[in-house]
């Protein structure tokens, strides 16, 4: 919804922009979940389902309160092996996110770093309660935070590739550079060719 979705690409992007930007990214997202071999796919929504959504994910609405509150809620709802992994990294394959899971097998949980110093990734194989509790949310510290968290719970935490989150129109380029022919890349291209 423009003025609600990916906010900080404002400026340079006008808030309908930046909406488009973010529908782009989650489409990109959703088709490699959706390519991806798993046993089931869910998709955590704050909002009305939209035509860009695949028939094979259940939705099931996001919790109340801050980020680690809504993490904790969506990982209460699945049960056994769960990655959970946000829209603003479209560069993600079905490969990487395989591989995530495999992870899954032989460790309590993965984390999958962010440049910014957050997350772009996490997956446990059973869900924890209190993995959240006291991690500090958006803060260039919270992928420590949460490694940190993790461990006191006395889970094995293995990594997963450290990728880029789209934070601002540097991350926007960068994830574009990535990934030249996806439709995040093509809604970018368009975007910054109407801006000329």
């Amino acid at each position: 919804m423009a003025g609600h979705s990916k906010t900080r690409l404002c400026p340079p992007c006008t808030p309908e922009q930046a909406a488009t930007l973010a529908e782009a990214a989650l489409v990109d997202t959703l088709a490699a979940v959706e390519r991806t071999p798993c046993d089931a796919r869910t998709l955590v929504l704050d909002g009305p389902r939209g035509s860009w959504l695949p028939d094979c994910f259940e939705v099931i609405p996001q919790g109340g309160g801050g980020l680690g509150e809504r993490l904790a809620a969506a990982f209460s709802h699945l049960d056994g092996p769960a990655l959970l992994i946000g829209m603003d990294t479209p560069q993600v394959t079905p490969d990487l996110l395989s591989e995530a899971l495999a992870q899954l097998e032989s460790s309590d949980a993965v984390l999958g770093p962010a440049v910014d110093g957050g997350y772009w990734a996490i997956g446990m194989r059973r869900p924890q309660p209190g993995a959240f509790d006291g991690v500090p949310m958006s803060s260039s510290q919270t992928g420590a935070h949460q490694r940190n968290r993790l461990q006191q719970l006395g889970l094995t935490v293995r990594d997963l590739p450290e990728l880029r989150d789209i934070d601002d129109i540097d991350d926007a380029r960068h994830v574009a550079s990535e990934r030249p022919r996806g439709g995040f890349a093509r809604a970018l291209n368009a975007m910054e060719t109407a801006l000329v």
